[in-house]
């Protein structure tokens, strides 16, 4: 079970302010833990012991940052049971879910580790005409100072891993908001991170609520923003971050194309399908929400399509046995289900699932949405996938395009033309061919287009936006 309280993290240490946060049991809806919540004053506070801690983190040798990483992926090891609970409470993520992010953790942190003692330089060859001769060029990658992380409900460690990890690597000073229906994983992370040798300022961890958290994003001590969450949210944000570095991971309506040539392999194509569409309650920015497939196999995936989303099994996270927990928040149950009321009203056709009761919301299969409806056009971030046939592999491209979202889509197909076409037309920041949208490896690059955000993640490619170049220029003689 949860500790009846946990304290937030300022300046490498923990502090019990208060208990001001309730941390509800997402499946029950009862108040699970509290948790301290920080004020203006304390975010002020952290963000100058953050400023502090520059001189000391230059000198925080690379070896020591993988020697504070590998302490980290230990002690994770060790709480993994913890941590996996921890996340099932809070977030509602059913238990094998739970476990696996957790797992993911470690490896983010394993390959962080790994990066730390290889943020390499480059000699520059400068002598490209008779007036640079004798001189010689040199680039390194120093930290660009202290860093702003805010992160999502529905990944609350690994999403959060994925910024902190990357931070520690590259020598940087960071203050984190997670998100206030989710604090606890990234509180236990401060907790073992408070174990470790960084220096005194090298990290605060502050729930807040989001009103009172301006300073995250308008406070010109910090040189970077990396925020994670919704669209809406995300480009507000950039507006209001004056001249720091602003990295976004935002939202999506992620596709799957189900070529004609899949025939004998439906079966591993509708698996994979109902994982990328209904897995931790759809709540994944890559989850898979609409389907194209190809007219000569339509009718034959549709059937096992629906027989596979009615087996899911819909209950409590804890329960091994459990596929679908609940949403978040019974709010955005509501929010989903009067998006797909709307899509039926104007002609949709639920062909499975479809019950919501309170925040729990069926894996739910939907055909003949229209292309302007709510449900097709944002971002479902729930249970819900839409199906949808096309004759044309060029047109189903097009169609994965009629989007304002870029982040990751799937491709179904043994063309290696078709794939290579798909790799060069699709817009988006990642094309998954064989499998879903929702596959992510944690040291790939990661990140979208369009209103789907900036910038990509992905553990070097963080350190790499968590840095800047410096160059040495040197004369020869003189």
């Amino acid at each position: 079970m949860l500790q009846k309280t946990y304290p937030y993290y300022l300046a490498n240490e923990a502090v019990a302010a208060n208990t001001d946060l309730e941390v509800t049991d997402k499946f029950s809806g009862e108040v699970a833990t509290r948790v301290a919540m920080a004020d203006a004053a304390a975010i002020d506070k952290a963000i100058g012991h953050a400023v502090d801690a520059m001189p000391a983190l230059r000198a925080f040798a690379p070896f020591k940052r993988q020697a504070v990483l590998e302490h980290c992926v230990k002690r994770f090891r060790e709480r993994y049971d913890e941590l996996a609970l921890a996340l099932c409470i809070e977030a509602g993520k059913p238990i094998n879910d739970s476990k696996g992010e957790v797992t993911r953790l470690i490896d983010t942190f394993k390959v962080a580790a790994e990066e730390a003692v290889r943020i390499d330089g480059e000699i520059v060859n400068l002598q490209i005409s008779p007036r640079a001769k004798g001189y010689h060029g040199y680039v390194k990658r120093v930290p660009i100072g202290p860093c702003s992380f805010i992160s999502p409900f529905n990944f609350p460690l690994n999403l959060t891993a994925h910024k902190v990890a990357p931070a520690i690597a590259a020598g940087v000073p960071f203050v984190l908001k997670p998100a206030s229906r989710t604090p606890v994983g990234a509180l236990i992370m401060g907790e073992i991170l408070a174990e470790t040798d960084l220096p005194k300022g090298a990290f605060s961890i502050l729930p807040a609520h989001r009103d009172g958290a301006d300073l995250f994003t308008t406070d010109e001590r910090f040189k970077l923003l990396s925020f994670t969450g919704s669209p809406a949210v995300g480009w507000e944000l950039k507006k209001k971050a004056g001249k720091k570095k602003v990295i976004l991971e935002l939202g999506g309506n992620a596709a799957a194309i189900v070529d004609g040539d899949q025939g004998e392999k439906l079966d591993y194509v509708v698996e994979r399908l109902a994982f990328g569409a209904f897995y931790q309650s759809g709540q994944s920015c890559i989850g898979v929400q609409r389907i194209l497939v190809h007219a000569k196999l339509y009718e034959a995936l549709r059937e096992k399509l629906i027989a596979k989303t009615k087996s899911l099994v819909m209950g409590d996270p804890k329960d091994e046995k459990t596929f679908v927990g609940p949403m978040i928040s019974e709010s955005e149950s509501k929010r989903l289900a009067g998006w797909m009321e709307s899509a039926v009203l104007a002609g949709a056709t639920i062909v499975a699932g479809g019950k919501v009761e309170g925040a729990m919301f069926e894996a739910t299969l939907l055909e003949g949405v229209g292309r302007d409806t709510d449900l097709y056009r944002k971002e479902a971030f729930g249970p819900v996938a839409i199906l949808e046939r096309f004759d044309d592999f060029d047109s189903a491209l097009a169609t994965v395009n009629d989007s304002d979202f870029g982040l990751q889509a799937g491709v179904f197909t043994d063309s290696l033309a078709h794939a290579h076409r798909a790799w060069d037309l699709l817009e988006v920041g990642g094309v998954v061919i064989n499998d879903v949208p929702s596959f992510r490896v944690d040291n790939m690059p990661y990140g979208g287009v369009k209103d789907s955000g900036l910038g990509r993640e992905g553990v070097r490619y963080a350190i790499e936006d968590m840095t800047e170049l410096r160059l040495m220029v040197m004369r020869e003689t003189w």
